[in-house]
């Protein structure tokens, strides 16, 4: 497949990958009470659908759906572990936002959680989305192996909490006030857990799905660390390089914060030179998977990740 097709058909694939992550996230979040529920109040529920519907590239659904593929494994399973991570993202999103995080206004070019519903409302969402996050990937509508979904429940929660997403935000919102900045080292250990810890779960879960064998999984795993750690480095970017209307967000806000990141350490140029090597990091180890052409879609995502303008 030559640079051109390629480039072509993982922008079909990132189109249809999106597209079923849409249509199946918008089943999964309608009003009638899955067995063993209540009810699911209405506003709540449009909070949720507003904060999950409608918007993003679907990247993370992407990963999961594509890394699933390598192995065979198409459908349900992996499109409903792909859901429940963009849950978990969305989720992140809404509670990022809010006023004693982030104090954002705008997300995907529109008014944020907390400003189209109200502060309670936002946390509550996200809450929903995080539980049923859970939910959806210990459901046997899954998978039918009870060990293969405790593996996917496992490996998503160390992804998500503690030593992973919500640790690294922690370390985030530590580090504006800190007396000290954080070096280097300490800055790529705040953004493996705050953003790359998902993207790793992404292809993850892929291999456990796919019941990769354990040099594979590895392979992956090292490409899924790269390419998270490409994708803060090229978020950083586009915050110093971009503007609001671009972005859907608001601009220059990490510089604004005083976050840390490779561009404010680096300089832009070195943070530039950095995301492409771990570009080519993250395609050399796709390289020992020993998939061969099966990966050349995966390895035009690293690129489209360095490369993306919002």
């Amino acid at each position: 497949m030559d640079a051109a097709t390629r480039a072509e058909e993982f922008r079909r694939r990132l189109d249809a990958a999106a597209e079923a992550t849409e249509a199946a996230l918008d089943a999964l979040l309608a009003p009638t009470p899955l067995p063993g529920e209540i009810t699911r109040p209405a506003r709540l529920l449009e909070a949720m659908r507003y904060s999950t519907l409608g918007g993003g590239k679907r990247l993370r659904p992407f990963l999961v759906i594509e890394s699933a593929r390598l192995f065979g494994v198409e459908g349900a399973s992996a499109l409903r572990t792909a859901c429940a991570l963009e849950m978990i993202h969305c989720y992140s999103l809404v509670h990022d936002d809010l006023p004693a995080m982030d104090d954002d206004d705008l997300r995907r070019g529109r008014p944020t959680a907390h400003k189209a519903f109200d502060e309670a409302t936002a946390i509550l969402a996200g809450d929903g989305l995080l539980t049923y996050a859970f939910d959806v990937v210990a459901d046997p509508a899954t998978h039918a192996d009870a060990n293969l979904r405790a593996d996917l429940v496992l490996a998503l929660a160390r992804a998500a909490g503690l030593g992973g997403m919500v640790g690294g935000q922690a370390l985030d919102l530590a580090a504006e006030t800190a007396a000290t900045p954080l070096d280097q080292a300490a800055t790529l250990e705040m953004q493996a857990m705050k953003t790359g810890a998902l993207l790793r779960f992404a292809v993850d879960a892929g291999a456990i799905l796919g019941a990769a064998a354990s040099e594979q999984a590895m392979a992956l795993r090292r490409y899924g660390k790269a390419l998270g750690a490409a994708f803060q480095i090229a978020d950083d970017i586009l915050d110093a390089e971009g503007d609001t209307a671009a972005l859907g967000k608001r601009a220059g806000k990490d510089a604004e914060r005083g976050k840390a990141t490779l561009v404010s350490l680096l300089g832009l140029e070195a943070a530039k030179a950095r995301c492409d090597a771990l570009v080519d990091e993250a395609t050399t180890a796709l390289g020992d998977t020993g998939l061969g052409p099966r990966t050349e879609i995966l390895a035009e995502a690293a690129h489209f990740v360095a490369a993306r303008r919002n």
